[in-house]
């Protein structure tokens, strides 16, 4: 048995917003809202994307019409985990209790 670090991306809809950073933040906030108590232990990050013309970071957030998509990345260790499919199928249901309705995918698992 082995512990992995599960990195998973998932995609956060805010309404009524005026800024992209207004947007980044409420987005982190309510996922770690809704994380706490039962997964406080998930990190929350801003996605992030490569520019297909210039190759700098960006940050994986759109506002259109006072309505925002946010990417975020969330990271979970699990220990003990038989194999890495074991250790996504763990993740994404510890976060997906907290985080009903919120789509999931799993992007990385590294054992530790």
């Amino acid at each position: 048995m082995s512990d992995y670090l599960v990195t998973m991306e998932s995609a956060w809809i805010i309404k009524d917003i005026e800024t992209l950073d207004d947007a980044i933040g409420i987005a982190i906030s309510e996922a770690g809202k809704r994380l706490n108590p039962s997964a406080k232990f998930v990190d929350i990050e801003i996605g992030q994307l490569a520019c297909p013309f210039c190759e700098q970071e960006l940050n994986n957030a759109l506002v259109v019409a006072n309505m925002a998509l946010v990417g975020l990345i969330l990271e979970m260790k699990v220990f003990k985990a038989e194999s890495e499919e074991h250790a996504s199928r763990i993740a994404k249901s510890v976060v997906g209790r907290a985080l009903r309705d919120t789509p999931l995918k799993v992007i990385d698992i590294k054992e530790l």
